[in-house]
């Protein structure tokens, strides 16, 4: 089956190929066969964009999808206060059936959104049930998604281990590949959420370090939030030659400015997540530093308990925060605001499209129209009220659009969402979806009034 999309304004994010005005796009089963003008398209669907924006899929690198059923609950928290009410709370009280409708609503969301690929970060599965739930959410979605599998964080109990003292299970890993997520071109596809040195202890890090480098997955880590469990574990870590592109850290917030340049230098990524990390206390985002020393930028929601999962208000504020923080520094430098703006929109899109898939380690399949990659794209209806009248594609796609103007999406050639409704019915999800939140919600409240009393 071969699809043309015509008379489009095409971003393709492909630095050969540029933008195009009344271009067109072919799609030939799960792929991209052409981007052009005049393609040879016979017996193809047409699909007229007239008026409509096509972009790549979105990139979410980093989201902890398995709390969508708990969205506004942690809007007032700190860190800290997330952490106690999270981590030793609302998480111990999910059972597996939970976190498949949390994960699978999520990631519909995130196609509603415009979002194609998702770096789910996975740290509420205290059992295989749990893992298998997520990563049936996933499948079920339609998304395409990088599974991180993570490990849970209660307050331990007498006489067990605190959780930075054990290390990521090999045999889950070795069960996940042997059975869903074997697959290395699969549309959902593994990655470990470990624990890194910031809330692990050394023989735990270098212990699921190497995990990740034996099994060839990408190891996604924290990095920042309070004083790290093993002071200088990145020295050692640098030390013994374990830095490169499959290291993605998250956050990056207590890394010297030396810290950074070397780990840039040596192709680790960084998943910003600019929103939540002003909002619950891990301080200004380091997207400046990283983007100072050549550093791959990408963004993530990261909790939707938080905030909102539409990753154009993400790159917004990515964005809007770092040529504050540049302006800030021109004006104490210099006197003055700066001759012109130190980031573009460009770049931006950039950090939720192309950058976004280097992070995940799927650049070669996503993140840009080219040809011979899977055709993960969006059309956006630039015809609305609130991108008229479009100067500047890129900049109105960044600055402007919204989940408003989400027609279509498409994932390795199937369509998710089509003339602005999502093709997979949500009536059911969403009621087991705000049955299973509130039940939580009560759950945790009742736990902690019993806590009050007894003491």
């Amino acid at each position: 089956m071969s699809i043309l999309f015509t008379n489009a304004t095409v971003l393709t994010q492909d630095p050969d190929l540029g933008d195009l005005t009344d271009g067109q796009v072919l799609v030939e089963g799960s792929r991209i066969l052409a981007v052009g003008h005049d393609l040879d398209a016979e017996g193809a669907e047409i699909v007229d964009c007239r008026g409509g924006i096509l972009i790549p899929g979105l990139v979410n690198a980093h989201l902890h999808t398995w709390q969508t059923g708990l969205r506004g609950v942690a809007a007032n928290w700190t860190l800290l206060e997330y952490f106690r009410h999270v981590h030793r709370g609302l998480a111990t009280l999910f059972a597996p059936d939970d976190i498949r409708i949390a994960t699978r609503m999520g990631a519909l969301n995130q196609l509603d959104c415009g979002t194609t690929t998702l770096g789910d970060w996975c740290h509420n599965n205290p059992t295989p049930a749990h893992t298998d739930a997520a990563v049936e959410g996933l499948l079920s979605s339609g998304i395409r998604a990088v599974f991180l599998h993570g490990s849970p964080k209660p307050a331990p109990k007498p006489g067990q281990p605190h959780f930075s003292e054990i290390p990521h299970p090999r045999g889950e890993v070795e069960r996940l590949l042997a059975g869903p997520l074997g697959e290395p071109d699969g549309r959902v596809t593994l990655g470990l959420a470990i624990l890194g040195p910031h809330y692990s202890t050394l023989e735990v890090t270098l212990h699921d370090f190497a995990l990740a480098k034996e099994f060839g997955l990408i190891a996604s880590m924290h990095q920042g939030g309070g004083e790290p469990v093993t002071p200088g574990g990145w020295d050692e870590i640098e030390a013994r030659g374990l830095l490169g592109p499959d290291i993605n850290i998250v956050h990056g917030h207590g890394l010297s400015e030396d810290q950074l340049a070397r780990f840039c230098a040596r192709g680790v990524t960084f998943s910003i997540a600019p929103e939540n990390e002003m909002t619950q206390g891990h301080g200004f985002p380091v997207t400046g530093l990283v983007r100072r020393h050549g550093g791959v930028i990408s963004l993530g929601v990261d909790l939707e308990s938080v905030l909102s999962g539409d990753m154009f208000s993400v790159a917004r504020m990515a964005l809007g925060m770092q040529r504050a923080l540049d302006n800030d520094a021109s004006r104490r430098a210099q006197g003055r605001i700066p001759e012109t703006s130190t980031i573009t929109t460009r770049e931006a899109l950039g950090w939720i499209t192309l950058d976004g898939a280097r992070a995940l380690g799927l650049d070669d399949r996503i993140g840009s129209l080219t040809p011979g990659k899977q055709a993960d794209l969006v059309l956006l209806d630039s015809g609305r009220l609130n991108m008229q009248p479009v100067s500047d594609p890129v900049s109105t796609v960044v600055m402007q659009a919204s989940l408003a103007n989400v027609d279509s999406v498409m994932v390795a050639g199937e369509f998710r969402k089509r003339a602005g409704r999502l093709l997979e019915a949500t009536d059911d999800g969403i009621a087991e979806l705000a049955a299973s939140g509130h039940r939580i919600y009560r759950e945790l409240k009742a736990r902690e009034q019993q806590e009050e009393t007894a003491s």
